[in-house]
């Protein structure tokens, strides 16, 4: 297949996923192999909801809106116009893929495909369902990737089962990085380790901007990597305006799994004379670590914008966005972490230039 091929069959499925919406879930007769497809996907993600607690379906629906609007002719043209995908060599990529949220190692995924290698597939038990769905339905309208898509069954040990692969790219906790690096010791990889977003306020912020914020706070109850985990904040702020600002993300805590976080946070906090601010869905906590738990979100205070530029920058192999307004180069605005384009690439490693010039 050549490179125009590719997107074209990538832009079906981005027309395929936009039929799935929070909005709501319409039919579109036009689209190609549209039988038995749509039905097997609503099911999947039906299932999903059921299988992981995590998985709301509103959050299920946001994750393939994105698709839908990342896979685009317009975006993959513009994602691969600087690489030279024709007369790539086709090698086997395994890929280890994360559970977090849903879908989270489809960038992964479609980035082997559409640079002309085989992708072998180790699903994170927590998200199986929508995959599968998805590669069968790129299968049906382009039978040549029938050979270049594999996905294992599933298994507790997704390194040992993955055996005749060329290169692998691999995301999971820093304690499991280090697992990946020994197993993979001696083959080109991409492998990804914890990170977290933060925001940078100023105190300037107007009212939309910190209702945007909540967005990336809130959206996948914080579970990604692109989640705001923690506020940089100046020495003296006033947390009311922004408590009223994200008001409206309240009906979060009648989620159960996030309410049964937010009540064992709070009673660890409090039992531990920790000075907390809370509004009954959320805990801030002044903190200099990166990483806050669930329903919980760190705060820090600085005296100086370039001092703190700085500090992020000395922690950078630690954090996947910084959010705010004129604040650094690359920064993300406000309620646009959980919107990637294509060209944004997870822990700012290339994973075209890896796949074309790497392996």
């Amino acid at each position: 297949m050549t490179i125009e091929q590719r997107i074209e069959k990538l832009d079906s499925l981005g027309r395929f996923l936009n039929q799935f919406r929070r909005s709501g879930i319409e039919k579109d007769e036009a689209i190609p192999q549209n039988e038995p497809f749509f039905s097997k996907l609503n099911e999947q993600i039906e299932a999903a909801v059921h299988y992981n607690g995590w998985f709301t379906k509103e959050n299920v629906l946001f994750s393939l809106e994105q698709w839908a609007e990342a896979l685009s002719r317009e975006n993959l043209q513009q994602w691969t116009s600087g690489y030279d995908l024709e007369d790539v060599t086709p090698k086997t990529v395994g890929i280890i893929m994360a559970g977090n949220i849903p879908l989270v190692g489809f960038h992964d995924f479609i980035s082997v495909l559409i640079s002309g290698h085989k992708v072998l597939v180790k699903q994170s038990s927590n998200d199986k369902l929508l995959l599968p769905v998805l590669a069968d339905y790129l299968i049906a309208i382009a039978p040549e990737w029938e050979e270049k898509i594999e996905i294992l069954p599933d298994s507790k040990d997704g390194a040992s089962k993955m055996t005749n692969f060329d290169a692998v790219i691999a995301t999971g906790s820093n304690n499991t990085a280090r697992y990946f690096e020994y197993y993979f010791a001696g083959k080109p990889s991409i492998i990804r380790k914890n990170r977290n977003s933060v925001a940078v306020l100023t105190g300037k912020e107007t009212p939309e901007e910190l209702s945007a914020l909540a967005e990336d706070i809130f959206r996948y109850y914080g579970l990604g990597c692109r989640n705001v985990s923690k506020l940089y904040v100046p020495q003296v702020y006033d947390f009311n305006g922004f408590f009223e600002a994200i008001y409206h993300w309240n009906p979060i805590i009648n989620q159960a799994k996030y309410a049964n976080n937010y009540d064992y946070n709070k009673a660890v906090y409090l039992m531990s004379l920790f000075k907390l601010l809370e509004n009954g869905f959320l805990i801030l906590k002044e903190d200099t670590s990166l990483s806050s738990p669930i329903a919980t979100l760190f705060y820090e205070k600085y005296e100086d914008l370039e001092k703190l530029k700085k500090e992020l920058g000395s922690r950078s192999e630690e954090i996947q966005c910084i959010v705010g307004k004129d604040f650094i180069e690359n920064e993300v605005s406000f309620g646009n972490t959980q919107h990637p384009k294509l060209w944004d690439y997870a822990d700012n490693v290339d994973t075209l230039e890896f796949l074309t010039q790497k392996i």
